[in-house]
């Protein structure tokens, strides 16, 4: 039985090194162009939020932001993370 663990061990570590090891020769021979820069922002902070639409999380209606217009205060959060596995 440690027999065939060590052999499966050593198989699972035979297929990973070459994958773990192709980044770093990749790095030697050619160099990468630098991302683009990320586009400018088109809101600040204090800024009036553009008109949308989305449906709520109960009854699933329609609610866009120009019903809540002169009638309550909105505050806009975004959560990056939300609904991902980390």
């Amino acid at each position: 039985m440690r027999r065939r663990c060590a052999v499966l061990a050593l198989w699972i570590l035979a297929l990973a090194v070459p994958r773990a090891g192709a980044p770093l020769w990749a790095q030697q021979g050619e160099k990468k162009a630098a991302p683009p820069p990320p586009p400018p922002l088109a809101l600040k902070v204090g800024d009036m939020a553009p008109d949308f639409t989305l449906r709520d999380q109960t009854f699933r209606n329609q609610v866009s932001l120009h019903d809540f217009k002169g009638k309550k205060n909105v505050a806009l959060a975004f959560y990056i993370f939300a609904f991902t596995g980390g």
